[in-house]
């Protein structure tokens, strides 16, 4: 996605498509994994926007539906951008959370939680998040 197209996907939510907001959303198009504040603080280095900046943009384009919070591993909110920007699109696989170094995976797998649940439940159910423990590739590898 570049900036051009972060813009437009900005202003037709009633965002104005200002430098730090483009640049979060950037960010978050471009991770691999979902990002907390600090690491997307660390991603984003020497850009001309203060931490406060940011998180007030994380949590207003999460507001507005193009960003989601994914993961609240150990207590602290990580988050991907909604694809597409659609509201109903939900970030439907389980995350893998290394008990190490602590860093939050995607894992390629969808989630139905609906299809096991009886109609009372299935129709309550809003949110579902699986969150894997152990410990990653990297770490074990690191171990070997």
């Amino acid at each position: 996605m570049n900036k051009d197209e972060v813009k437009t996907l900005l202003k037709s939510h009633g965002l104005r498509a200002t430098a730090p907001r483009v640049a979060v959303l950037m960010e978050l198009a471009h991770a691999s994994s979902p990002l907390s504040h600090s690491e997307m603080l660390e991603n984003m280095g020497d850009a001309d926007c203060d931490p406060a900046t940011i998180y007030r943009n994380l949590v207003k384009l999460t507001e507005v539906g193009l960003a989601r919070v994914v993961s609240k591993a150990e207590g602290m909110s990580r988050y991907a951008m909604a694809h597409g920007g659609d509201e109903d699109d939900e970030h439907h696989h389980p995350h893998f959370v290394c008990d190490d170094c602590g860093h939050v995976s995607c894992l390629p797998v969808d989630i139905n939680l609906g299809a096991v649940m009886d109609k009372r439940w299935a129709e309550s159910l809003k949110v579902a998040t699986v969150q894997l423990h152990g410990e990653c590739p990297e770490c074990l590898e690191a171990k070997a």
